[in-house]
């Protein structure tokens, strides 16, 4: 059983990988859906596996200590191994939950942040200039729908021409209309149970932003403009200097690798829906499920087992 749930744990590497072709190769907003799914799929086995090894050391804790009976007739593996890896799980449960409560309290203070400096600005369709030489535009989250803004600089407005302003408010329009916040959120929750799927973040933000500069190109009718208004907008806000800490889930126009974006947009969009990649990713995710629920379901026939229930079925 112990190979069973240190395999889950193992199997998240091949994500950032995959995450690449994928992204690469298939429909944008497919590849944001697929490469985000993978990764929740992927941070719930982590994180069940995690579990399911730290029981043994956790029944050593006095409290618990009457519980530990119950996995002396479990054979998960020799008893070193065991023991070395349920410390293991154990920092890395602590590690863990360290680092997402840190990361959370720091994007909901920023989140909020953003949402107190645009709320006594008026609006104009969730339009919100805000009077700032640094050029910036990303779309906000709100509280609740209905409240999201897109939050643009007057730098900003004042570096493009009206067509560029246009396709780069399309491009702001999408990641609301898409509830692409929710997708980075997700990305980086996973992020914070394995550090491979935190590798993966970068590839969910750059998808967001290419499901997006699709979006805009569709709007505007003109890929080449909406090109030329994501590389100048880039361009703008590099040449300044850097403004307040955006939040991690408000996408902007200027965020991810901006060459490889305008390089995408100035061909023909990606139109496949499956690539051998996308089926890896799947592939990966199952054994990962499937590894993970077969080691918890021998974990609890073993309890049973030790009760001196039947197993059930």
């Amino acid at each position: 059983m112990i190979a069973l749930l240190l395999l889950p744990l193992v199997l998240p590497w091949a994500l950032p990988l995959l995450a690449r072709r994928i992204v690469a190769r298939v429909r944008p907003d497919i590849a944001l859906c697929a490469v985000t799914g993978a990764s929740a799929v992927l941070a719930v086995a982590v994180v069940a596996c995690l579990g399911a090894l730290v029981l043994p050391l956790a029944l050593r804790v006095p409290v618990l200590g009457g519980l530990a009976h119950l996995l002396h007739p479990l054979h998960v593996g020799p008893p070193a191994l065991v023991s070395g890896a349920s410390v293991l799980a154990a920092g890395a449960v602590v590690v863990g939950v360290c680092a997402a409560v840190r990361g959370a309290a720091s994007e909901l203070r920023c989140l909020r942040r953003a949402r107190r400096r645009v709320a006594s600005l008026p609006e104009a369709g969730g339009l919100c200039v805000v009077d700032d030489d640094r050029p910036d535009a990303f779309a906000l989250p709100g509280a609740r729908r209905g409240a999201d803004r897109i939050v643009v600089t007057s730098g900003m407005l004042r570096a493009l021409d009206a067509r560029e302003r246009e396709a780069l408010l399309a491009h702001e329009r999408a990641h609301l209309a898409a509830r692409h916040h929710l997708f980075l959120g997700v990305a980086r929750l996973a992020g914070w149970c394995h550090p491979a799927l935190a590798a993966a973040i970068t590839e969910v933000s750059f998808a967001a932003e290419r499901a997006a500069d699709e979006a805009a190109a569709r709007g505007c009718g003109d890929r080449r403009l909406a090109a030329r208004a994501v590389g100048r907008a880039a361009l703008a806000a590099t040449s300044h200097g850097a403004g307040p800490r955006r939040p991690a889930v408000a996408a902007g126009g200027t965020t991810g690798p901006v060459p490889a974006r305008v390089k995408a947009l100035l061909v023909q969009a990606p139109v496949r829906h499956l690539t051998a990649a996308l089926v890896a990713a799947v592939l990966v995710c199952t054994a990962a499920g499937a590894s993970s629920l077969s080691g918890a379901v021998r974990l609890h026939r073993g309890v049973e087992t030790a009760q001196g229930e039947a197993p059930s079925d």
